[in-house]
């Protein structure tokens, strides 16, 4: 007798725990009918004037281009010869220069002297080292 009370009690307190649940969704129904299926009937937007700002919102400022620099490169490495072929497409001078690093510790890295390419320029640039060329870069610096 004691386990059918428990029952009765609990189906009680779930149903009411339901109908509050249920309860709030009932009440928000629209009471009026509802609009045909494929009519869209929006209510008109309500615009509040003292939201509207007095003048448009400031734009970040757009960064600067980025200026383009720098004579194109292409090195060469023949066994202890290195040659280096610049092209400047831009217009500012570009000041090059060679940098050769031997592979032998004993022989001595190079390092040219600047080389001015002017707009539409071109420049043959050349090091070399007693025996095997480790590596060779171009360096570029501004006018």
């Amino acid at each position: 007798m004691r386990a059918r009370r428990s029952r009765a009690v609990s189906l009680l307190v779930t149903s009411v725990v339901l109908t509050g649940f249920l309860l709030p969704g009932a009440v928000a129904q629209d009471e009026g009918p509802a609009p045909a299926p494929g009519t869209d009937v929006q209510a008109p937007a309500v615009v509040d004037l003292a939201q509207i700002p007095a003048e448009p919102p400031v734009q970040p400022a757009k960064p600067a281009a980025r200026e383009l620099f720098g004579a194109d490169c292409d090195t060469e490495i023949n066994g202890s010869q290195v040659l280096a072929f610049c092209h400047n497409a831009y217009p500012q001078t570009d000041l090059v220069r060679l940098h050769v690093e031997c592979d032998r510790w004993w022989d001595v890295d190079g390092d040219g002297a600047a080389v001015a390419v002017g707009p539409a320029g071109r420049v043959e640039l050349s090091g070399r080292c007693w025996k095997e060329v480790r590596s060779a870069w171009v360096s570029h610096q501004r006018q």
